[in-house]
C-alpha cells in the first residue's frame, strides 16, 4: 500500500475509517485497507450504501462485532454518535471464558423479575446451590463407557486381530539378523466422543438450572472430554470451575463466574457468539452437543436457525432437551422450534435429572431424526 502522503485527497476519509477501526481493536490488515479503497473506486461510489457494502466485504468485521462496526461507520461518515434505539437488537453478546481474564463491565445493570416468560433484557445476579441427594454417582461412573466412540488415528500394539505394522516388523527382523520373529500388529484405538453441554440460565429456565449444573458437574467428572457453557444474555465457559471434585465447591465457583442468572434470553446471538470463537467452535466438532433449554426465542428466530444449522454441520449428534417436552400435550409448534426441528437429531424431555441422565447414557444408540419422531405424535 502506498504511503499516506502519496494518496489522493479523496482517499483520506477511507484510510481514516480503517485507522478508527484499528484503534478500537478490529483486526484489519494493510491489504484489506487497500482492497477497501479499490472496492470504493470500483463502485463509483454512487451512494453511502456502496461505501458501507465495500467496507463490510473487505474489512470483514466478525459477526459478534457487526453492531459495533455499524455504530463506528455512522459516527465517522454521518457524524451520528447517538446510541441505538432502545429495543433494537444491536447489543453485542459478551463471551466469558473461565480461563481468561475478566473484562471491565460498563453496562448498567437492569433489574427485571424473571422465571415466567422469556425476555431479551439482561439481568445480573448470583446463585447459591444447596447440598441434596440426587443419585448422580452412578451416572458419573457409567458415562465414559456409554458415550459414542470413534476410531482414533492413533494406534496401539495388539497381540491379535490387528493390521501388520510393517515398519516395526522390518526393524525387528534387522535387529534379529534376518530371523523372522512374530509379526507386530497394531490397531486404531477407539476413543469416546466429546460431550458439549450448553445450559440456558435465563429466567424462563429458573426452576431447572440448579439441576442442570449438578448434571454438568457429574458429566465433567465422569467424561474425559466434556465441555460446559451457560448462556442467557451472555456466554460463559464454566468447565474449569466444574473440574473441582467437590460438587459444592465446583458449583460455587461456577455460580461466581456466571453473571446473567435468571435474566433475559438471546439464544440465537449467544449460540452464534459461541461459533464465532474458533477455540469454542472446535469443541463442537464431532461431539455430542446437548442444548438444555426450552427453546423459547424472543423476536425473530433467524439467528437461532442459522446457529443450529451450523451446529448440526459440526456435531456428531445435536440434541435439544426441553423441560416443556415433559408435558404429554407438548408439541413443537412455535416458529422457532418448527424452524430448527429438521436439523435436530433429538428433541427430548429435559424436565428431570432422571430423564436427562437416561438420555445422555443412550447417546451411543442410533435414533431417528427429531422431525420424524414428532411427525408420528398424534
Amino acid at each position: 500500500m502506498r504511503r499516506p502522503e502519496n494518496l489522493p485527497r479523496a482517499a483520506a476519509p477511507f484510510l481514516g475509517f480503517a485507522r478508527l477501526l484499528r484503534h478500537h481493536a478490529f483486526a484489519i490488515g494493510s491489504e484489506q485497507v487497500t482492497s477497501f479503497m479499490q472496492a470504493v473506486t470500483l463502485l463509483g461510489p454512487r451512494s453511502m450504501d456502496d461505501i458501507r457494502e465495500a467496507a463490510l466485504a473487505t474489512l470483514a468485521p466478525s459477526p459478534d462485532r457487526r453492531g459495533e462496526f455499524e455504530t463506528h461507520f455512522r459516527a465517522y461518515f454521518y457524524g451520528d454518535a447517538k446510541p441505538p434505539i432502545e429495543g433494537e437488537e444491536e447489543e453485542e453478546t459478551r463471551v466469558k471464558d473461565d480461563r481468561g481474564t475478566r473484562e471491565e463491565e460498563k453496562q448498567t445493570i437492569r433489574q427485571e423479575r424473571g422465571g415466567e416468560l422469556p425476555s431479551a433484557l439482561e439481568q445480573l445476579s448470583s446463585r447459591d446451590f444447596q447440598r441434596d441427594p440426587d443419585g448422580l454417582g452412578q451416572f458419573r461412573q457409567r458415562l465414559a463407557s456409554a458415550l459414542p466412540a470413534r476410531r482414533s488415528f492413533r494406534t496401539a500394539r495388539m497381540r491379535s486381530r490387528g493390521a501388520l505394522d510393517l515398519r516395526r516388523s522390518l526393524r525387528e527382523i534387522v535387529s534379529a539378523d534376518g530371523d523372522i520373529p512374530s509379526p507386530l500388529l497394531r490397531r486404531r484405538q477407539a476413543v469416546s466422543r466429546k460431550l458439549l453441554l450448553l445450559i440456558d440460565v435465563s429466567g424462563s429456565m429458573k426452576l431447572h438450572t440448579a439441576d442442570y449444573l449438578k448434571l454438568a458437574h457429574a458429566a465433567v467428572q465422569g467424561a474425559g472430554r466434556a465441555e460446559v457453557f451457560t448462556f442467557g444474555t451472555r456466554l460463559t465457559r464454566v468447565t474449569s470451575a466444574l473440574r473441582v471434585r467437590d460438587r459444592e465447591q465446583a458449583l460455587g465457583r461456577a455460580a461466581a463466574l456466571v453473571e446473567d442468572w435468571d435474566g433475559g434470553t438471546r439464544m440465537g446471538p449467544t449460540l452464534l457468539a459461541f461459533l464465532s470463537v474458533p477455540r469454542f467452535s472446535a469443541f463442537a466438532r464431532g461431539a455430542c452437543v446437548v442444548i438444555l433449554s426450552d427453546g423459547l426465542e424472543r423476536g425473530s428466530h433467524a439467528e437461532l436457525e442459522i446457529a443450529m444449522r451450523r451446529f448440526s454441520a459440526r456435531a456428531f449428534r445435536l440434541s435439544l432437551a426441553s423441560p416443556l417436552a415433559g408435558d404429554p400435550r407438548f408439541r413443537p409448534a412455535t416458529s422457532a422450534l418448527s424452524a430448527i426441528l429438521p436439523v435436530l437429531d433429538d428433541l427430548v424431555d429435559g424436565s428431570s435429572l432422571r430423564s436427562l441422565t437416561g438420555f445422555i447414557l443412550s447417546l451411543a444408540r442410533p435414533a431417528p431424526a427429531a422431525e420424524i419422531i414428532w411427525k408420528r405424535v398424534p
